[in-house]
């Protein structure tokens, strides 16, 4: 069993989004879209609903980020 970084995509709310990617980028997506679905014993999904669970790991996981987003000054609701 391959080890990705994604697990299962929750059917959510969809929302959409209108973006241009790289067509090589489009291929990786459909690519993992598909070892995913096989992973998990369900049908390829749609490469553009990996978008979002990839983007939402990236922010989790980069420390750097998580540290700057610490270090910033909390504001007052309304201001």
């Amino acid at each position: 069993m391959t080890k990705l970084k994604l697990g299962p995509i929750a059917d959510d709310k969809p929302i959409k989004v209108t973006l241009e990617l790289p067509a090589s980028l489009h291929r990786d997506l459909t690519a993992y879209a598909e070892i995913l679905g096989r992973e998990a014993g369900q049908a390829a999904s749609d490469p553009v609903r990996l978008i979002v669970p990839m983007l939402e790991r990236f922010i989790a996981t980069d420390r750097g980020f998580a540290k700057a987003r610490a270090r910033r000054t909390p504001t007052v609701e309304g201001e």
